[in-house]
């Protein structure tokens, strides 16, 4: 469910965020604390669907709206100033804030990657990455994806030279059909529905071949926002960490919130079960007293690779002069303080 970093196309964000938001539940206006998605609903947004079912926000006296996944990045519309909070990814969020976003990380929920390096299971000639030399990645356009699958490769004595093919979320079918070699699957997600589908994958996950970890997801938040608005921010943060804290401990529970917030969107409502089920058994949250804790090594590790490898680009779109300073890009101070 990785989706590519978008243009900043402000004037267009300004009016499709206020046409989305005119049909938001709650949308009162200065008030509201607006929550862009990155994608439809699904379990990396359990946590968020757990506090508002559960009436977390409410109890704290916030009036919560969720924006529907529009095309636009959450990383642009929280730079924009059109939602307090969105979903990211390291990735993601690292790209915004290089090229000069006004955004940063204040939770990351999955501690962990949680894609992996996605071929047929009946594929006998690809058993490891250095196998995926000179095939045919089937990918999705994001920044920095194709020196991640060649550093991998390379980590396991291969020399990181494949054919690219952006098909977006046609990447799968391409891969089940045969007509392409490989993709980066969200494990908890479209690894379940290729077993579901009769399809079942093998996955070569980036750590076991020495690739720094990275946080699977996080939540940016707009940095003028935050500091205009600290115990609002405060309160927002900590019961979206009690809702993934939830999500953690109980997952069935937590999948059915999830169903139940989004009637109708689930067509396989085991599949979200089973998901659920196996980020927590995965590890994906961590202890639970430490969910959607950050540190600056997690962030160095990805986001300093991605700067070694050229891939940053700066606010005027050249490549980076320096590397960041990777501590301004997160803080847990809303997470922890009050706890």
């Amino acid at each position: 469910m990785t989706r590519p970093l978008r243009p900043l196309i402000v004037s267009f964000v300004l009016a499709l965020v206020a046409a989305v938001c005119g049909g938001c539940a709650g949308a009162s206006g200065d008030d509201t604390i607006r929550f862009a998605l990155d994608w439809t609903p699904n379990t990396n947004h359990t946590g968020l669907y757990v506090a508002l079912e559960q009436g977390w926000f409410a109890e704290a006296g916030l009036d919560v709206a969720v924006l529907p996944y529009n095309n636009t990045s959450p990383d642009t519309l929280v730079d924009a100033g059109n939602a307090e909070f969105g979903i990211s990814f390291q990735g993601s969020s690292t790209f915004s804030k290089a090229a000069g976003a006004q955004n940063v990380s204040v939770l990351a929920p999955l501690q962990h990657w949680a894609t992996g390096i996605g071929v047929r299971a009946d594929r006998t000639d690809i058993t490891r990455p250095r196998d995926l030399d000179g095939k045919t990645y089937a990918g999705f356009g994001d920044p920095g994806e194709v020196e991640v699958l060649r550093q991998v490769i390379r980590n396991d004595g291969g020399t990181g030279d494949f054919r690219t093919v952006t098909l977006g979320t046609s990447a799968y079918e391409a891969v089940y059909a045969g007509d392409a070699d490989f993709t980066v699957s969200y494990l908890a997600w479209e690894g379940i529905e290729a077993e579901h589908r009769g399809t079942p994958m093998r996955y070569f996950e980036y750590a076991d071949y020495g690739f720094p970890d990275a946080y699977a997801i996080v939540v940016d938040g707009n940095r003028e926002w935050l500091a205009s608005r600290p115990d609002e921010a405060r309160a927002f943060v900590q019961a979206l960490a009690r809702g993934y804290r939830f999500a953690a401990e109980n997952p069935d529970a937590a999948a059915e919130m999830l169903v139940d917030a989004n009637p109708g969107a689930f067509t396989d409502e085991a599949l979200v079960h089973e998901s659920q089920r196996m980020l927590v058994e995965r590890g994906a949250f961590g202890p639970p007293e430490h969910v959607g804790a950050q540190t600056l090594e997690q962030w160095a590790g990805y986001s300093g690779f991605l700067y070694r490898s050229g891939v940053l680009a700066g606010p005027d779109g050249g490549p980076l002069a320096a590397e960041p300073d990777w501590s301004t890009y997160f803080t847990d101070e809303y997470r922890e303080a009050g706890r």
